[in-house]
């Protein structure tokens, strides 16, 4: 263009051929004729038109411009929108990993929490077996130790006590004791006690003699003491003894009291005149004060066993109470001699083995002390 401006700055056009680009209003008036140059052409009508295909033209161009940026801010808009469509979907998976790692953790630690209370209720469990163990152990030997002081003051230089005196008993009957001894046992301090204020009297004594296949049974099992009733030993007792003895009217509950006597969790209490039946189980499964739970007889029951932690009572009669307190005894001192907490002799163990059977027998067949 700025060639051609110099080209026609160099050669100026003729005079009365320069017309100027933009007719002025008057000259719109000017007849037709007049504003043809010699070639007959209508020179500010085609510069008209000129002008407005170059409008046309710009217009053209502003509006492809105008659609090219618009496109492409609608392809970054696009771009952006994807971006952040990625950044929610990343924050959700974040948001949803979180909320399982804390379910999980929450879950863990209620486990750890109920693991840790079982624990504590388990620990109490035994803590508190063991305390009734030893309760029932020190009332043993607070026995013991009152039946030998009442043996002690029965006997002065007036009238001296035989048993503690073998040397005043006769010849024959010293030589008898020399070849069977005998360990006295808490009941028989007891029973001896009793006669404090009456005049001394020859005391009948009983024959024993050890039976040689109980002994050998008893033997091999003190040997590697266990609680397995398969053994010789205990299976011949719970045949002939523990059997017997808690074989009661109410054969399921009698069941319930062998095995919670065997897992040691059988609890007995004594009841007062104004307790009432305490469990899920019904009153006439439970018995009650004036009906015993395991004969089904009408007895006035003065006790009542708890098995394991059910929280479910059963009244008991005097007799029921005496059979399963001579199995428990049973049970009670194999478990010491398992335990290692028994340190005598073979011979005397068997003897108090054999007692405690003798006991199971005579409350089988209905024996047992006033007291209970």
């Amino acid at each position: 263009s700025q060639v051609k401006f110099e080209e026609e700055s160099q050669n100026p056009p003729a005079v009365g051929h320069w017309k100027p680009l933009m007719p002025s209003r008057g000259d719109k008036e000017e007849p037709e004729g007049g504003r043809q140059d010699a070639g007959g052409v209508d020179e500010p009508q085609s510069t008209e038109q000129l002008n407005v295909s170059r409008l046309r033209s710009s217009s053209v161009e502003i509006r492809e411009k105008g659609s090219e940026f618009l496109r492409d801010e609608l392809h970054k808009a696009q771009k952006e929108l994807k971006l952040k469509d990625k950044e929610c979907e990343r924050l959700s998976k974040v948001r949803e990993q979180l909320e399982q790692e804390l379910e999980e953790l929450t879950a863990s630690l209620f486990e750890e929490a109920h693991k840790m209370v079982r624990e504590a209720n388990t620990k109490q469990a035994a803590a508190e077996k063991q305390l009734r163990e030893a309760r029932g152990k020190i009332d043993m030997l607070q026995a013991e130790v009152t039946a030998l002081k009442t043996l002690v003051i029965t006997s002065t230089p007036s009238s001296p006590n035989r048993e503690l005196h073998p040397q005043l008993q006769s010849p024959s009957k010293a030589g008898f004791r020399k070849g069977h001894g005998r360990n006295k046992s808490t009941s028989s301090a007891m029973v001896s006690a009793a006669s404090q204020n009456a005049a001394p009297e020859p005391v009948s004594r009983e024959c024993k003699e050890v039976d040689s296949i109980l002994f050998a049974e008893f033997q091999a099992w003190k040997e590697s003491p266990t609680l397995d009733k398969s053994c010789s030993f205990l299976d011949r007792i719970y045949r002939e003894d523990v059997g017997p003895c808690l074989d009661f009217t109410k054969q399921e509950l009698s069941e319930l009291v062998r095995v919670a006597v065997e897992q040691n969790t059988l609890t007995i209490e004594p009841v007062a005149s104004q307790t009432v039946p305490v469990g899920k189980v019904a009153a006439e499964e439970c018995g009650g004060p004036k009906k015993c739970a395991l004969s089904g007889l009408p007895r006035t029951c003065k006790h009542r066993i708890m098995l394991g932690d059910s929280g479910n009572y059963y009244y008991i009669s005097p007799s029921c109470r005496a059979r399963i307190t001579a199995v428990c005894n049973f049970f009670t001192y194999i478990r010491y001699i398992q335990q290692g907490l028994v340190r005598q002799d073979v011979e005397l163990m068997y003897w108090e083995v054999m007692r405690l059977r003798r006991e199971m027998s005579l409350a089988k067949l209905g024996f047992y002390p006033s007291e209970m």
